[in-house]
């Protein structure tokens, strides 16, 4: 709790107290969302207290503060991922930070390969739900009684409210037939799947796979946060689709997605 605080101290230290309702965390090739908001405040994650710092590639390292849709907004221009070394606790920091700044409800994005033949390149898929495959999770330790339950219940990990608006917006938006449905299964990483291991992924249920989000979630449903979380399918990982992959195949199918998931963002914050 004394990491958690010293950074919210600091944040607002230096944001004239800024109050979002609204937390947003955009995942690998997916920054760009960044530039349609109305910044007041850009803080570099080196410079918040017990913050990690983005190693990855296309994770910027900010927090932004300002409005998106005319909703006021905390973005994660970047995230943490396990397989970068950081615990647990350090990754899902900045949820925790988030909340004490106020927001009631958390958006996250994430890039994610495909494992549904019904799947193509920069698809959206909406999370309904997920499996976690992550060796461990946030919750594991001592519970932090000030921020949730010891024992909270995922029965609704992703919020019905907002997926009902999620999937509402796309229509309107004309981008139906290109927004998905699906689970969402994390892995460790950073090496990608095996074949067989993809197969098996298919075999328990997944839609798609990334490395992230999941310990994300976790945390926000600990908070009891309302979440919603889309994928932008940046790879294929079914038979007949598959070939090797490499970062700037990710990234340019990233970025043909990211105007669709900017728009469909904005909606759902409109239509609070």
């Amino acid at each position: 709790m004394q990491a958690i605080q010293e950074a919210v101290a600091y944040i607002q230290a230096h944001t004239t107290n800024f109050r979002p309702t609204t937390g947003i965390i955009l995942g690998t090739g997916l920054g760009a969302l960044a530039q349609e908001v109305d910044v007041q405040h850009e803080i570099s994650y080196a410079d918040i207290p017990n913050f990690p710092v983005s190693t990855v590639e296309s994770h910027a390292g900010r927090l932004l503060l300002g409005t998106l849709a005319g909703q006021p907004v905390a973005v994660l221009q970047g995230r943490f991922h396990y397989y970068e070394g950081y615990t647990m606790p350090q990754i899902v920091l900045p949820v925790r930070v988030l909340k004490l700044l106020g927001i009631s409800q958390l958006f996250v994005s994430n890039a994610a390969g495909g494992l549904n033949p019904e799947f193509a390149i920069s698809d959206l898929m909406l999370i309904e739900d997920h499996i976690n495959l992550l060796p461990t999770n946030p919750l594991i330790g001592p519970n932090l009684n000030d921020l949730g339950p010891r024992f909270p219940d995922m029965y609704a990990p992703y919020d019905a409210d907002l997926l009902t608006r999620a999937r509402a917006a796309a229509v309107a938006l004309g981008q139906g037939s290109t927004t998905q449905r699906g689970v969402y299964a994390a892995v460790p990483g950073p090496m990608l799947e095996t074949p067989a291991e993809y197969r098996y992924l298919r075999t328990i249920g997944a839609d798609a796979v990334g490395m992230s989000t999941v310990p994300e979630v976790i945390a926000a449903r600990h908070l009891g946060l309302p979440v919603l979380a889309v994928s932008v399918i940046t790879d294929l990982c079914y038979p007949g689709q598959l070939k090797p992959v490499v970062i700037s195949d990710i990234l340019a199918a990233a970025a043909v997605a990211e105007p669709r998931l900017t728009a469909l963002m904005k909606a759902v914050l409109m239509a609070a």
